[in-house]
């Protein structure tokens, strides 16, 4: 392949109105490989950029009309592209510093040596190539900075927009559980109010109906105990639901189970049931209201004894480490069936045709209270455990 068919080197204009060195410098380039414009004045230069575009230009500093740098100052402003090397007859650092703060890339005394001139021009195009490269790269990270920016303000949106969404969806869901439980909690009243009201409504009748003295007072007798019993399930529907009066103190549990213990000994004693306690690493005092303490085992030991047939064992065990005190209550009755376990601490949720099915839901409002746990740690047809974890720190 021949000089002229191979791919030039760079486009260079050369602007000097010395037509020798004009020409001379034009051989020298060409031979190079450079593909070369020239032009006589300043303004042939200008028009010669606007159209060729040259990578670099050769501009003379000493010229009519138009001087170099005035020139060089155009060149920049409009065609930022193009670098320029000067060419100049004086060499001093005044001028050096000018052209240097005008935007020259580097200048070159005359007369110059060919092989140092080529170096100048190989060099400025070396870094030309190198600064255009790396303002594309800066150009593209603005735009990827531009573009990542409108990506995070769409997220944000969208994660705003979500979570507005999923907002509006948690009140609903919460309305719609408020109304569930308002609607289980009417039907468990209605069913366990109506039988009382049925046994009032029956009396009234009979009482109605002629009666003598006596049986008069023993209806009327049976009616009060009927409203007595609307009272006790309306009060204990409030302690399940939310907490009564209450004074903080010290409480030692141990002493509690203890107490509670010895309440239930008439009852213990009719079913011929034995009461076992095992009270190891006894827990130091905690701050909580001793009736609900009491409250708590008081439930507890009375579904244990229900259940339980004569002859029974309720043991009850204490322990205790440095966070949580731990108390087991456990039975030797039948067990609870696994379909009734999630549904135990239901309000109005009983299998005992005398109870309110109250008792286990006031028990985990009062343990919820004190920030505690209470599960079935065990239930079987060898009976059942029931599991209640109060923290040392009691909440006031």
């Amino acid at each position: 392949m021949s000089q002229q068919d191979k791919e030039p080197r760079g486009r260079v204009l050369i602007i000097d109105d010395e037509k020798v060195i004009l020409d001379l410098t034009a051989i020298i380039l060409k031979n190079r490989g450079y593909q070369v414009f020239t032009a006589l004045s300043a303004q042939e230069g200008l028009d010669c950029i606007e159209k060729q575009s040259p990578e670099l230009v050769l501009l003379d500093y000493m010229m009519p009309n138009m001087d170099g740098l005035t020139a060089l100052k155009e060149i920049k402003r409009s065609y930022p592209d193009t670098y320029v090397i000067m060419f100049t007859g004086k060499g001093s650092e005044e001028i050096a510093v000018e052209l240097m703060k005008a935007g020259a890339s580097d200048y070159i005394l005359k007369p110059f040596n060919n092989q140092d001139l080529v170096d100048r021009i190989e060099s400025v195009l070396k870094l030309r190539g190198i600064e255009l490269q790396n303002r594309a790269l800066l150009s593209e990270r603005e735009r990827l900075l531009a573009e990542i920016a409108d990506w995070n303000r769409e997220l944000e949106r969208r994660v705003q927009e979500k979570s507005e969404a999923l907002r509006r969806a948690q009140v609903e869901v919460v309305q719609s559980e408020k109304l569930a439980s308002l609607g289980y909690l009417s039907a468990g009243m209605a069913h366990e109010i109506r039988n009382p009201l049925n046994s009032i409504a029956l009396f009234v009748q009979l009482i109605k109906s002629g009666l003598d003295e006596h049986e008069r007072l023993d209806y009327v007798e049976k009616i009060l105990k009927e409203v007595d019993r609307i009272d006790n399930i309306l009060g204990k529907l409030l302690d399940a639901s939310k907490r009564p009066k209450f004074e903080i103190s010290e409480v030692r549990v141990d002493r509690v189970l203890e107490h509670t213990l010895d309440a239930f000994t008439p009852q213990l004693r009719q079913k011929k049931i034995r009461a076992v306690t095992d009270f190891k690493n006894i827990p130091p005092a905690i701050k909580a209201d001793p009736m609900e303490i009491e409250q708590i085992f008081t439930n507890l030991f009375l579904n244990s004894i229900h259940v339980m047939p004569e002859e029974g064992t309720l043991t009850v065990e204490l322990e205790g480490d440095e966070q949580w005190l731990t108390v087991r209550v456990s039975d030797t009755g039948p067990g609870i069936p696994p379909e009734n376990l999630p549904n135990i601490f239901d309000p109005f949720f009983t299998t005992n045709s005398r109870g309110t099915g109250l008792g286990l839901s006031v028990v985990l409002r009062i343990v919820k209270t004190y920030k505690g746990k209470i599960e079935v740690e065990k239930s079987d047809n060898s009976g059942t455990t029931f599991l209640v974890r109060l923290p040392l720190a009691a909440p006031r």
